[in-house]
């Protein structure tokens, strides 16, 4: 058994009053207070300060992921699921996985809603791939392998293939400034923006999208790296709305219940944000500057169902949740600043998504 381990690392919550904005890529500064509850003020340990440290006893009754929680760790060029406390439920590939002469390095990777398969990206390949969880093999494909292009079955650094309920994938196909809706039987039925058009327009043209979130109206929550800007799409394509976030680098945002955004600062050191769409303001803001909570190029943040968040903290190699009520890690998989491919390890973990309940027996 591989035990998670906590560490509580301070962050900081930004009172929602301040402005929030980035200029010339310099962020304002953030107060040393914490706004914990709405007209409550905490003192804050400063940024980077461990506050406690410990090994990590899940509580039996409270598991943050009831199916597993997968991992693209892409540098060990493999997918794993893991339970609470470390276990590993699943992995990919196995012998017999991939197509003769095809290599797998996944960098995002999420469960289709029926929990019976996996759609994988793979930028370095050009090709999105649908693998069978049951036998760890894969039984679709969208894309040429190791081609980039544009033309029929092509794409060009592909990001974020998410599963849609009719059974479709979204593509967020960077270098070609789209998003592309592509069939089972490979057909692209919808897109927004075009490759050759890199200009931020939304919906015609798309400044290098890196996120394509589907929403539970239809619509889709775009992230473009570009003018770090997230758009929030219609289920027809309009536009709900169009902010810039406080970031240098905005990666795979996403709509929290609340209509907030949570979207993560691809930087060293980065921070995992809570933006205010209607005001672009930053609500809330995890981002140590140093120390062992401080984050190195994370990728994607995800709301969990206890009120945590879970991301994928790249460069450090691990998984980390935080608490934004105590503005703490609360629990690590892999090991800080130590890659390996070896169980309890990870190498670049680049994407996560909670799986739904039995998907990985």
């Amino acid at each position: 058994m591989v035990v998670a381990t906590a560490v509580a690392c301070s962050g900081q919550v930004v009172d929602p009053s301040l402005s929030a904005s980035i200029v010339d890529g310099t962020a304002l500064p953030v107060p040393e207070s914490l706004l914990t509850t709405p007209g409550q003020l905490q003192t804050a340990a400063p940024w980077g300060t461990p506050a406690a440290t410990g090994t990590f006893a899940p509580d039996a009754t409270s598991q943050r992921f009831p199916g597993g929680l997968l991992i693209a760790d892409r540098l060990n060029n493999r997918l794993v699921a893991v339970n609470d406390d470390g276990t590993i439920l699943w992995r990919f590939p196995v012998d017999g996985s991939l197509p003769a002469g095809q290599t797998f390095s996944a960098d995002d990777a999420f469960v289709t809603p029926d929990g019976k398969s996996v759609l994988a990206n793979e930028e370095s390949n050009q090709i999105v791939v649908r693998i069978d969880i049951a036998t760890e093999t894969i039984v679709w494909q969208y894309g040429t392998y190791g081609v980039k292009g544009s033309g029929p079955n092509q794409l060009w650094t592909p990001d974020d293939a998410y599963p849609l309920p009719n059974g479709d994938v979204t593509i967020a196909d960077i270098k070609n400034c789209r998003v592309i809706e592509v069939t089972p039987g490979g057909q692209i039925v919808k897109q927004w923006g075009a490759p050759g058009n890199c200009t931020h327009n939304p919906p015609t043209s798309l400044a290098r999208p890196n996120g394509d979130t589907p929403l539970a109206d239809g619509g889709m929550l775009v992230t473009e790296i570009t003018g770090s800007r997230v758009v929030r799409l219609s289920a027809t394509g309009a536009v709900v709305f169009d902010v810039h976030v406080p970031v240098r680098y905005p990666s795979d945002a996403q709509l929290l219940a609340d209509g907030n955004i949570l979207v993560v600062d691809y930087s060293n050191p980065g921070a995992v944000l809570v933006v205010d769409p209607s005001s672009g303001t930053t609500v809330y803001r995890y981002g140590p500057a140093s120390g062992p909570g401080s984050l190195n190029r994370p990728s994607l943040a995800i709301p969990l169902s206890d009120g945590t968040f879970a991301a994928n903290d790249d460069y450090n190699h691990r998984i980390v949740v935080i608490d934004p009520k105590t503005n703490s890690i609360v629990w690590t998989y892999g090991h800080d600043g130590q890659p390996s491919a070896a169980d309890g390890y990870l190498n670049l973990p680049d994407g996560i998504d909670v799986a739904p309940a039995g998907s990985f027996r």
